[in-house]
């Protein structure tokens, strides 16, 4: 925390002492005025020290019953943390020209309102010039949003003297300044970020072409699938959750599965009598389906030892059999789908999500993985995962590789992706 130790604070506490009677109130604020003398260098100190003395002095202002003191060194205190502004500081206990009003400041905020006032009544002659039907709150609207626009005056260089207000910078400010802040992305002064954005002249002609708009863009977006990853790992560790509820959470967000696929498609139900859990469209146009069976609510095991091998059980080629039959209907009805839905399923593919590695503690999870990819390997149209292994490659999208010789996070971390 910054403090302000400066001439104004000085002389408001030598004010206070010479109203205060109680001797330790005296001590305490003389106490103050030496550390801030107490510097090796002609410069008065503050700092957290400064703040502390300050309150002691007012503790003790409080227990001697002198209010007055105690009112007065608690502005001395705001002046200190910067949430009392000089002008005001000054004007309250008149410290200069021998007690009177500061006229200096008073004139400088009659200008500055008769200067505001002048221009309204410009602006508004201007306004009604090219508008003369606009209502009074039409009126009131514009030059509401002029004063927000205001914030971003702008000095152009080639000329001295003049200064621009650009037009509907505050609402794309505004809006970055949501993004920043509401989107969760960690900026120490979201307002300033979003100021430097759109006050950048590639921003000026198109916001989506500024490398640093961009960035940010891209940032929130990272975010918001990190956010959207752990829901969907809560989902996958509740012991109670149904397909339904784990269709949910991975609806709509085709960039967990890996970039080859660019969208959802919105219909589900391609073929009589068949109903896709979640259908795909892969880079290349061509379907792609997801069978989902249960994760951590799942009855039984996921692979068996058969012959010194780990191989897939029962219930993983009961869920393939079905991702098959749902391929052969594609395949043949896939001229009306081609004509009727505009999706390409000739070359089409499945995925089985089933169970999770907690299910069988006593194998270890290495050997789940390697035995399902075995199985993968001799299957064409078909791959098996299991929800645990989706969630560690789509976590690997956001964050990168681990470090080598150093085990994967269990939960993503954006903020140190974006580091």
């Amino acid at each position: 925390m910054t403090t302000r130790a400066d001439m104004t604070l000085e002389w408001q506490l030598r004010a206070v002492s010479e109203s205060a009677t109680d001797k330790g109130v005296l001590a305490a604020i003389a106490t103050v005025v030496t550390h801030m003398h107490g510097g090796r260098s002609r410069k008065r100190r503050g700092g957290k020290e400064l703040v502390r003395l300050l309150g002691l002095a007012r503790e003790t202002a409080a227990t001697a019953g002198e209010w007055e003191a105690v009112r007065q060194l608690h502005d001395s205190i705001a002046y200190a943390e910067g949430r009392m502004l000089r002008q005001d500081f000054e004007e309250r206990y008149r410290l200069f020209q021998d007690g009177a009003r500061n006229e200096h400041h008073r004139d400088f905020l009659g200008r500055t309102m008769w200067a505001t006032h002048h221009w309204m009544v410009s602006a508004a002659q201007e306004h009604l010039k090219n508008r003369p039907d606009a209502t009074a709150a039409e009126l009131v609207e514009h030059f509401r949003a002029q004063g927000e626009d205001a914030r971003f005056l702008e000095a152009p260089e080639g000329r001295p003297g003049r200064y621009v207000i650009p037009r509907g910078m505050a609402e794309t400010a505004l809006w970055l300044e949501r993004v920043l802040r509401d989107d969760r992305i960690d900026v120490e002064d979201p307002t300033e970020a979003a100021r430097k954005i759109v006050t950048s002249p590639e921003a000026l002609a198109l916001l989506a072409s500024d490398d640093e708009g961009q960035l940010l863009l891209r940032a929130a977006e990272l975010r918001r699938r990190a956010a959207d990853l752990e829901a969907l790992r809560a989902v996958v560790e509740d012991p109670g959750a149904s397909e339904h509820d784990l269709q949910r959470a991975l609806q709509g967000q085709p960039w967990i599965f890996g970039g080859r696929y660019v969208d959802e498609a919105a219909q589900r139900r391609l073929v009589p009598g068949d109903e896709v859990d979640i259908p795909l469209i892969r880079g290349d146009g061509a379907l792609h389906i997801v069978e989902l069976k249960r994760a951590m609510s799942l009855e039984g095991p996921l692979v068996k030892r058969y012959r010194n091998a780990w191989v897939p059980t029962a219930r993983v080629h009961d869920a393939v059999g079905q991702a098959v039959n749902y391929l052969t209907g594609l395949d043949e009805y896939r001229g009306s789908i081609r004509e009727e839905f505009g999706i390409e399923v000739r070359r089409a593919s499945a995925l089985v999500l089933i169970g999770h590695p907690a299910l069988q503690p006593g194998v270890p999870e290495q050997e789940v993985n390697d035995a399902l990819r075995t199985f993968n390997s001799h299957t064409v149209r078909v791959e098996v995962l299991t929800y645990k292994e989706l969630i560690d490659n789509a976590h690997r999208s956001l964050v990168g590789p681990p470090a080598h010789g150093r085990a994967p996070s269990t939960g993503p971390s954006v903020l140190g992706a974006l580091a």
